[in-house]
């Protein structure tokens, strides 16, 4: 008898083992809790100096400050193209708040950043995805009001719910905006803004816009001459100011389809990258390439890099463009 039990008691703790198993695997709930599992503390990053620095914006990081701190609808949205930098200028929030560069009223908040890709990630009903956001609200709202939530792409809220012909995602926020108990940060581009928030006045309403326009070439180059040692100390090359500048003016004159400053920085992220294979293959040139040897053992990225990136870019773009016309 009393090994029946035993076997039934093991069968039991199995039963709940792999129960447990199950709904962490379904929810995406971590010992971190809900809202640790589905957002990023943008502002324990900045005291661990993980983000890069951001220049040239102080305009936009003050109007966010400004409505911030509003008695009432305070909650900002920053709208403007893909690439003009409105993910950098909460992290350059983020890094103030760290620096107590900032108001008094905000020294002691946390910024954190929620994940919708995870949040959406194992959900496969309407219903699953209601609950895991509304757990995460309810998690940070706990946190005594010392918490400013931020939502890139926050237009996916809308979507989800237009897509199913029903009520949107977002309407698990509005409330919880209407009455205050937490701070929104928003971001999207103009279209996805027009498109999904702007139709929704009771949430258009209730989120204040910030424009982030894109940056002038001048404004462009400062801003990649600020992260131009990050960019030197991942590589392990270096860059001439002559090859940041080019990255900003042949970006901004040839690549129409994007905006300054991310494609300027992507181009020098692929020159750097150019750059140190060049040079790690420099033994391997042969001995009578005199002068592609020595420019290659260099390790710099100059203007030169930036022009054949630049120009497979183009070549690239050309038979995208070859492509879709066939499709067509």
């Amino acid at each position: 008898m009393e090994e029946v039990i035993i076997k039934i008691a093991v069968a039991l703790v199995f039963l709940a083992i792999v129960i447990f198993a199950f709904i962490k695997r379904k929810t995406g709930v971590s010992s971190k809790g809900m809202a640790g599992s589905f957002t990023n503390d943008l502002t324990a990053e900045a005291k661990l100096g993980k983000l890069d620095k951001i220049i040239g914006r102080d305009k936009e990081v003050e109007r966010i400050i400004h409505i911030l701190l509003r008695r009432k609808k305070n909650n900002p949205i920053l709208l403007g193209e893909p690439g003009v930098g409105k993910t950098a200028i909460i992290e350059g929030l983020a890094q103030n708040i760290i620096n107590e560069k900032i108001p008094g009223a905000l020294k002691n908040k946390t910024i954190l950043a929620l994940d919708l890709n995870k949040l959406m990630a194992g959900t496969q009903f309407r219903g699953e995805l209601e609950n895991r956001l509304q757990n995460v609200l309810t998690q940070i709202q706990n946190e005594k009001s010392n918490v400013i939530l931020f939502i890139d792409e926050i237009h996916l809220l809308q979507q989800l719910g237009k897509s199913e012909g029903a009520m949107s995602i977002s309407d698990v926020i509005k409330p919880i905006l209407a009455n205050g108990k937490l701070q929104i940060i928003g971001a999207t581009t103009w279209k996805e803004y027009n498109e999904y928030i702007k139709p929704d006045e009771a949430f258009d309403r209730r989120m204040q816009p910030v424009f982030v326009d894109e940056p002038d070439q001048k404004t462009a180059i400062a801003m990649l001459k600020g992260l131009k040692s990050l960019y030197e100390t991942y590589h392990k090359v270096k860059i001439t100011d002559k090859a940041i500048e080019a990255a900003v003016k042949l970006s901004d004159k040839k690549i129409n389809h994007r905006y300054l400053p991310d494609k300027a920085l992507d181009l020098i992220d692929e020159a750097c990258a150019k750059a140190a294979i060049d040079a790690e293959n420099a033994h391997m040139v042969p001995l009578g390439v005199v002068h592609t040897a020595s420019k290659q053992s260099k390790n710099t990225v100059d203007v030169d890099d930036i022009q054949v990136v630049i120009d497979q870019w183009l070549i690239h773009n050309k038979e995208d463009a070859r492509r879709d016309a066939r499709k067509k």
